[in-house]
Parts: C-alpha cells; sequence; structure tokens
C-alpha cells in the first residue's frame, strides 16, 4: 500500500505529538504508512501524487485568513507550498482531507471566503449532516447528527461556488465540504478525542481561544458529552483510498 501523508502546522511540542498520535489512532495507520511534515518547522515537500494514497492536512492556531503582515515567515512559507500543492490535488481530484486550518485553505483556494464573524468556542460542537452528507461515503456509519470537538476563530462563510455542503452547524454554517469526488475540508476535528482536545486547551490556554483562567472548565465542558463518531470520517477516508 502507498502511504499517506499527514502535514502538520503545529509548533508545540505536546499538541503536535498528540495530534499525530490520534491521526495514526483513528485511521488505522502506522507510523510508516503515515509519515508526517511538520509545517511549523519545515518547507511543504515536493510531493509526487502518484507516491501517495492521500494527503491529511491538520489544524492549529494559524488563521488563513489573516492579513499577510500578521502571519509569521512559517506559516507564509507553508501557505505558499499549501497553495502549490493543491493546485495539483484539486487539479487531479486526488485524495485530501483538511481539519480546521484546511478548511480555510482549501476554502480561500477554490475561491470561497472566510473571516472571523463565526467563530466557536473550544469544546463540544452539534454537526448536522446535509443531505449530500449523508450520501457521501467518508461520512458512512456517522449519525445524521453528531457531536463533534472544535474550537476556530475563522470560518467559511461562503463556499466555493462548486463545492457541495456536506455538514453544517447552528454557530458555523459550513462544518465540511468537498470539492470535486475526493478533496475533503471539516472545520471539526475529526481526530479529537477528550484526551486530544483537553491536551490542546492546556497547550493554547493563552493563544486568545478563551480566558486562561477558565482552561478548567473548558476542560469538563469537553468531558460533559461522549464524541466518537467523528474519527469514523478519518478510517472511511483511509479504507476508501488506500492503493
Amino acid at each position: 500500500m502507498k502511504p499517506f501523508l499527514l502535514l502538520s502546522i503545529r509548533g508545540e511540542e505536546a499538541a503536535a505529538d498528540n495530534e499525530y498520535e490520534s491521526f495514526l489512532r483513528f485511521t488505522g495507520l502506522g507510523k510508516s504508512e503515515l509519515p508526517v511534515v511538520n509545517l511549523a518547522h519545515d518547507e511543504v515537500p515536493s510531493v509526487d501524487l502518484d507516491a501517495w494514497s492521500g494527503i491529511l492536512l491538520g489544524g492549529g492556531a494559524w488563521n488563513a485568513s489573516d492579513a499577510p503582515e500578521t502571519k509569521s515567515g512559517a506559516q507564509l512559507t507553508a501557505e505558499k507550498g499549501l497553495a502549490s500543492l493543491l493546485d495539483d490535488v484539486v487539479a487531479r481530484d486526488f485524495p485530501f482531507l483538511g481539519a480546521c486550518y484546511g478548511i480555510g485553505t482549501v476554502g480561500l483556494h477554490q475561491g470561497g471566503a472566510v473571516d472571523r464573524s463565526r467563530p466557536e468556542p473550544v469544546g463540544p460542537v452539534s454537526v448536522t449532516l446535509t443531505a449530500e452528507g449523508k450520501a457521501d461515503p467518508v461520512f458512512a456509519g456517522v449519525p445524521a447528527q453528531f457531536t463533534a470537538y472544535g474550537g476556530h476563530k475563522e470560518a467559511m462563510v461562503r463556499l466555493p461556488d462548486h463545492a457541495v455542503l456536506l455538514a453544517t452547524s447552528s454557530a458555523c454554517p459550513v462544518q465540511a465540504f468537498r470539492v470535486g469526488r475526493h478533496v475533503y475540508a471539516t472545520q471539526f476535528h475529526p481526530e479529537l478525542d477528550l484526551d486530544g482536545i483537553r491536551t490542546r486547551i492546556e497547550v493554547y490556554k493563552n493563544a486568545g481561544y478563551f480566558d486562561p483562567r477558565e482552561a478548567d472548565t473548558v476542560k469538563a465542558t469537553s468531558g460533559a458529552v461522549a464524541v466518537s463518531h467523528p474519527m469514523t470520517v478519518l478510517a472511511n477516508f483511509v479504507r476508501l483510498h488506500r492503493r
């Protein structure tokens, strides 16, 4: 089997390690089947798509819609590389799934609009599949309404004209979409379980998502509901696209 590639944007070691472990666990892939490149430290590599089964892009504290002058050098370099990669991915309809930061990255690349008018607090969010989402094989086995973990400052406010809306929520109308047949993006985190979100709450408590004095409360709120369905999206993505 050809491996999948994980692209991470997390510069914080604890969050990056937890993210990688989560993607491994919920995709069912081994380390040799899911190598990772951390774009907080390294440039987007030259990717021969024929050598891979698919590409995953994780989330983090970067915001795709921020003004260029406010972005770090690493973010600007990563976004230039991701734009070039997405040119090839979309042209070939190559399997790609971007989570959280990925929705802004793919959405802006495809002509959608992303801004800060639809943020969601860190913690559980109720997500509803559209009719197209219910029919999409990546969401096979996922209930029409399910709880996922999220937390973001920016969100998609206008879909690309050719994109298909797959999932929505009351606070954030675009929770997932698809371009072509194989390019996906989600606002929620399909790799996050309770341990993962508590790790990220601790790592990012001073990143402006919530009052850092409320970190323990946010952790408690995150544990108040069961989150078990979003991970199916990762397992389905790998099952459908491994080759």
